[in-house]
């Protein structure tokens, strides 16, 4: 299947898969001199690329995990959610919980953008859902 990507501007790099069988394309930040997030800053990086995800199918971006883990900083929307219509910059919202400052390069990578199968359903409304063994019993229900 193909994923096609428009640079908005020249410098920005294309993603790649880091391994064989990675799930994400790294995104990379473009920036025109390095970024210093203070402490608790939340920041849209740019990546100057926008994309044609196929219809039926969403791109879901989450920080890498050696940004998350080693430096602290975390989506600021949890995940990040590209529909299928969508043409815009692919912009990375960030947060800073690392108690202090984090510097960010153009080139950087930050994010990872998987590429999901997303349906869309017909919705109706009902009375009564179907039963389960679980039914209703939520967080911790079915042990630890």
């Amino acid at each position: 299947m193909l994923l096609k990507f428009k640079k908005l501007d020249e410098r920005a790099i294309i993603p790649r898969y880091a391994s064989e069988e990675a799930a994400g394309l790294d995104l990379h930040v473009l920036l025109d001199k390095p970024y210093i997030m203070k402490e608790n800053e939340r920041y849209m990086f740019p990546t100057g690329l926008s994309v044609e995800i196929p219809k039926g199918y969403v791109g879901l971006v989450f920080i890498r995990s050696s940004v998350g883990t080693k430096m602290g900083v975390r989506l600021a929307n949890g995940v990040g959610v590209i529909d299928s219509d969508y043409r815009g910059e692919l912009m990375i919202a960030t947060h800073n919980i690392s108690g202090g400052e984090v510097k960010f390069e153009s080139g950087d990578r930050l994010a990872q953008m998987v590429i999901v199968s997303a349906p869309q359903f017909e919705v109706e409304e009902v009375e009564m859902l179907s039963g389960t063994e679980r039914g209703e019993g939520g967080f911790g229900s079915t042990g630890k």
